[in-house]
């Protein structure tokens, strides 16, 4: 095999020759490993001699997906039409079992790729990518430290570094109860205790005294995984025996609607005709996931359904496929598939009362009327976009808030924004003494414009004002006295005018 891959790239002018075995051959780039290790060559300044070298006028990408059946189904596939649609390709979907399905792209004269998808759960998705056998992971999570450290010793890179991540829609994952369930809010802590069997009765967690019924994803599923990492873990808590896994989730929120003394664990998208549970506090918040708390990222159990791509380059066809999952034009198709678009919206100062009463009943002895006022004054004739930054320690933004510095640097881009003001508000948690919180959200708010400027080198900063402000713990999102609600309060909102 290592003969039939055999390959001689010499430079144009003959200067420089490089020998070894062809690894991949992407359409643009040849990547050989040589005598120096793997090398990635750029095939128009090279050419090819030997058994190993590709036909450059018969190239087809080969593109594998792996992971989460929740995307493999029909998020996926629904974005492959459209992006093919979109490009004047003709598709056609070969189903080879019912976890596999390869979807071929042709122009009018030959097979442009085939996209090759694998239905089955995160973590297969996770450790397909660091494998090599495939080339994109659909997953519901990030990465968890077990994969972090496989990755760093099968040499696939930092999972945790670059770019590797693409949120391509979100969903928010719920609890959900029969309609006819009095209890219509838990804390994340009476979530916990509910959903992993270690409170057994509602009276446990303020409901009537009749026994809990569990019904939940399956254990190795993204989402169940996401609720242990996200939710279970803050309390030491794992899943209990005696709850009723399914495989579909629509069995989950079935099962669920049926009893009024079940509780289920779904994701917003397929709660059928179960309720979905507000998430409270113990300071009196509580939020719901509404389209816009998702796309604000204001619910603290946000899931966003993402894209991983491996450290090495992909064919242009798959780098293509990937940015339009970040277009405008994909929104209308991710929510047909019924899932949360990213697409940027607008909210007024007038429809936020709620908001600005918390904020004033939960002012502490640090936050003064004069701050109060100041806030108001900046923000009241201005609208809050739902792009929101969110911080997972210190200035380090979470993945959809990468995604989100991307979205709003193109919209500067196209000039969606000229000729208005755009104010990055930075807020921080109530932990600690205000003046510095206060410092540490103008830090995050001027972060957050660098990175605006980084990723908008096309951007006219002439017509368009952006300019960043902070008001500290002024306005609270969730209560202080969970990491949850901290890392909630840790933002930096943009207010337009």
């Amino acid at each position: 095999m290592a003969v039939a891959n055999d390959v001689q790239l010499t430079s144009r002018d003959g200067a420089i020759q490089i020998e070894g075995t062809l690894l991949t051959y992407d359409g643009e780039f040849y990547r050989v490993e040589t005598i120096y290790g793997p090398l990635t060559l750029d095939g128009g300044g090279v050419t090819c001699d030997g058994p190993g070298c590709p036909d450059l006028n018969a190239f087809v990408a080969d593109v594998r997906f792996s992971g989460a059946n929740r995307m493999a189904e029909v998020l996926i596939p629904a974005l492959i039409q459209a992006f093919a649609i979109r490009n004047e390709l003709s598709v056609v979907r070969e189903v080879t079992d019912e976890r596999q399905s390869t979807f071929v792209l042709s122009d009018q004269e030959r097979i442009q790729a085939r996209f090759e998808l694998s239905s089955g759960t995160t973590a297969e998705g996770y450790a397909d990518l660091i494998a090599e056998e495939a080339d994109i992971a659909m997953v519901l999570r990030e990465p968890r430290k077990s994969e972090v450290s496989m990755a760093r010793t099968a040499a696939s890179g930092d999972l945790l570094k670059g770019r590797r991540a693409r949120v391509v829609a979100l969903d928010g994952i719920v609890a959900v109860t029969a309609p006819g369930q009095p209890l219509r809010s838990l804390s994340l802590d009476q979530m916990a205790a509910a959903l992993s069997g270690q409170a057994t009765r509602w009276s446990d967690i303020g409901g009537p005294d009749v026994p809990i019924v569990r019904h939940l994803p399956m254990p190795e599923s993204g989402l169940l995984e996401t609720f242990e990492d996200r939710v279970l873990a803050q309390s030491d808590s794992t899943i209990g025996a005696g709850a009723t896994h399914h495989t579909l989730l629509q069995d989950v929120a079935d099962s669920v609607a049926d009893d009024t003394f079940a509780i289920g664990l779904t994701t917003l998208s397929e709660t059928g005709n179960a309720v979905p549970m507000r998430v409270a506090g113990a300071c009196g918040f509580e939020t719901s996931a509404t389209l816009a708390a998702l796309r604000a990222e204001d619910y603290p159990l946000t899931l966003p359904l993402m894209l991983y791509t491996p450290a090495r380059r992909l064919p242009l066809i798959a780098r293509e496929f990937l940015d339009f999952t970040q277009d405008p034009a994909a929104d209308l198709v991710i929510r047909r598939a019924g899932f949360v678009d990213q697409a940027i919206t607008k909210t007024s100062f007038d429809d936020q009362g709620d908001r600005l009463a918390h904020a004033i009943s939960q002012a502490g002895p640090e936050v003064s009327l004069e701050d109060l006022q100041r806030m108001v004054e900046a923000l009241r004739e201005r609208d809050r976009l739902s792009t929101t930054f969110r911080f997972t320690g210190g200035t380090r933004l979470d993945v959809q808030s990468e995604e989100n510095i991307i979205r709003l640097a193109r919209a500067l881009e196209t000039g969606a924004f000229n000729n208005r003001d755009l104010l990055l508000v930075g807020f921080s948690d109530g932990e600690g003494p205000a003046g510095p919180n206060l410092s540490l959200s103008k830090k995050r708010a001027r972060s957050v414009l660098r990175l605006l400027k980084e990723a908008a080198p096309d951007a006219d900063f002439k017509r368009v004002t952006v300019r960043p402000d902070a008001f500290g713990e002024a306005l609270p999102m969730a209560c202080d006295d969970t990491e949850w609600g901290r890392a909630i309060n840790r933002r930096v909102e943009v207010w337009v005018k």
